[in-house]
């Protein structure tokens, strides 16, 4: 069987621009909370321009207020770790100062080939799916998870995402 990573999504509508005050307690940390998950254990890869973060992308055009940060994992395992086990988990306890209360799905789990870099496009269609359909193969949250399925993976058309375009 191929090997499968575990590719996670979560967006958020900030309160402010990034560059604003507000957001300060946010932008100080993302360098060091990059740095953490480039070097936790399981980490494969992450969303990122030229400058190291994922703040300059918007995933959905309407909305330029939405960020995202996208990464995948060698386990779900690992991710979940770094997620609530390290300094990650304290801007969690604190996202409420710089982002919007989310209606909807703002975080999705799926399994990706090993070596394939997830698009913001598949991203968003993840998100739109467990919205959509609640936790399935497709796309999945941390409360439900799934193995990777060889069937089920073998079906999906990759070539129907938009390529990542910091890859």
């Amino acid at each position: 069987m191929p090997i499968y990573h575990i590719a996670q999504v979560n967006i958020g509508r900030v309160k402010a621009p990034v560059e604003d005050p507000l957001m300060s307690g946010f932008v100080t940390r993302l360098d060091e909370i990059n740095v953490l998950a480039d070097h936790s254990p399981g980490f494969v890869w992450r969303l990122q321009t030229p400058v190291g973060n994922a703040t300059y992308f918007r995933p959905y055009p309407e909305d330029d207020r939405i960020l995202i940060n996208m990464s995948v994992w060698e386990t779900i395992a690992a991710l979940h770790h770094y997620v609530y086990k390290t300094a990650h988990a304290e801007l969690l306890r604190q996202r409420e100062a710089w982002f919007e209360k989310f209606s909807g799905a703002y975080t999705a789990l799926w399994w990706v080939p090993a070596g394939h870099h997830p698009g913001i496009d598949e991203a968003t269609k993840r998100l739109a799916h467990l919205e959509e359909h609640g936790p399935t193969q497709f796309a999945f949250n941390f409360k439900k998870t799934f193995e990777a399925d060889e069937y089920f993976q073998q079906g999906i058309d990759w070539s129907s995402f938009v390529p990542c375009p910091a890859t």
